[in-house]
């Protein structure tokens, strides 16, 4: 669906042949006279999917009004809509004693903006203008702000992370003392785990941020997860890369997950992002960083960052379920692939009917690792018949990793090894962070 002025976007059937009887179009301030009075607002867009049998309209008092059409004796427009303008504020003047932390924006609920008339969203044109709406960030750092990508979070991919990695990079490189990273919390997760494999090494926070809700309500959490992660990037004494996001559906803390750890459980909350088989690396309340876990790499101001951006795209992640055509698998073999991350069952399990495929994928030169459906927990496949007969065609376990994280890492490994073997050396090391400590899986009994 188009957000641009055209006429009657998201109506359909009844609806539209209504509205196409009246000179009115989406935007229009109109009065809609019904049997029974006269109500006067904007005319809203629709969505492509809803019913054809209500309008709505913004009323003057900001609330939105469904309209059944039988109700309706006429429309007429008061005045005509007028395309969104979101003009950018002015850079605030930099303040000499404040640490210099770059904004990047790649797009999702954080960078948008909402057009009353038509409570359309639009992306925000710059970054001054998250600044604009979050004037407390000019307390914390200098902000050098610049727009990468304006994309919704499932369009991110390779293609984005690596030029993303070598811009962060570029951003250390020149000195920058924390860099955030604006982005959709649906991928949030795999594109932490792809930049804290491409920056390995990072010698400063590097915080991505997400918001469930838009600025526009009053629920949301952007202005409190875009303030934690400028002050973690500024202030933490710790380096790598993390995700910053709601701790809890209160408003007052702020959790740091480590990047290789993070996962979405939740379609809506405002705590959707938790960290996985391990704690948090650190909160932030009250304008400070405390709880910070003792494991976590020292900041190292100064120092630069090699990065290694290149990603396999040649490699699959795919869910055993009942049923499973093992197929799928000598398919994937059969197109090129070269790693697939299998998410088995309980310790790492699948069918007895699918060992000859992996066995032959494995000694056709595919790298096979395997993770669990279940969220919390580690691998363990010398517990069963099924896991330990999987161990010996050559599927690599990968103890607690996140699938999604175990995916990503293959990509980038096999993108970066010399050989299958330091491919499979690789795999099998805790190189950001992405396997727990032996510590931690004691302490959660994994």
């Amino acid at each position: 669906m188009s957000l641009d002025m055209a006429g009657t976007e998201g109506y359909t059937g009844r609806t539209l042949v209504l509205l196409q009887k009246y000179p009115v179009r989406v935007g229009d301030f109109i009065a809609v006279k019904t049997r029974e009075s006269i109500l006067e607002g904007t005319l809203m867009t629709r969505y492509d999917y809803a019913d054809d049998q209500h309008i709505v309209v913004k009323l003057r008092n900001g609330y939105n009004i469904g309209i059944n059409i039988d109700r309706i004796v006429k429309i007429s427009r008061i005045s005509e809509g007028s395309k969104p303008s979101f003009p950018t504020p002015p850079k605030r003047p930099s303040t000499s004693n404040l640490p210099k932390v770059t904004i990047i924006s790649t797009g999702g609920t954080i960078a948008s903006k909402v057009d009353y008339r038509t409570g359309g969203v639009y992306p925000a044109l710059t970054v001054e203008e998250l600044l604009s709406s979050v004037p407390e960030l000019s307390s914390i750092a200098n902000i050098d702000s610049e727009v990468l990508f304006s994309l919704y979070s499932e369009n991110m991919a390779s293609e984005q992370w690596s030029p993303l990695a070598l811009k962060i990079a570029e951003k250390i490189n020149d000195g920058a003392r924390g860099v955030v990273v604006t982005h959709g919390t649906d991928t949030m997760g795999y594109t932490a785990a792809a930049l804290s494999f491409a920056l390995n090494d990072c010698p400063i926070p590097v915080v991505l941020v997400g918001s469930q809700r838009s600025s526009d309500r009053p629920s949301s959490d952007a202005a409190a997860n875009l303030l934690a992660a400028t002050l973690t990037a500024a202030n933490a004494d710790f380096s790598g890369v993390y995700v910053s996001m709601h701790h809890g559906p209160s408003d007052d803390t702020i959790a740091i997950h480590r990047g290789t750890k993070a996962r979405k459980n939740h379609t809506s909350r405002r705590d959707a992002l938790e960290s996985v088989n391990t704690s948090y690396a650190a909160l932030v309340k009250n304008g400070g960083i405390s709880n910070v876990a003792r494991d976590l790499p020292p900041r190292r101001n100064g120092a630069t960052v090699p990065p290694k951006p290149s990603f396999e795209k040649r490699v699959s992640l795919i869910k055993f379920h009942p049923d499973f055509d093992p197929e799928i698998i000598a398919h994937l073999v059969s197109r090129g692939i070269r790693g697939i991350v299998l998410e088995g069952t309980g310790l790492g399990h699948v069918a007895s009917n699918c060992q000859d495929l992996i066995k032959k994928a494995v000694e056709s030169g595919v790298i096979i690792g395997m993770t669990s459906q279940c969220i919390w927990g580690s691998v363990r496949m010398t517990v069963y018949d099924t896991g330990r007969d999987l161990l010996a065609v050559g599927v690599i376990p990968l103890s607690d990793m996140l699938p999604e994280t175990a995916l990503v890492k293959m990509m980038w490994v096999l993108a970066n090894a010399s050989s299958r073997n330091e491919a499979l050396r690789l795999m099998n090391e805790n190189l950001v962070g992405e396997y727990a400590s032996r510590r931690l899986l004691e302490e959660n009994n994994v």
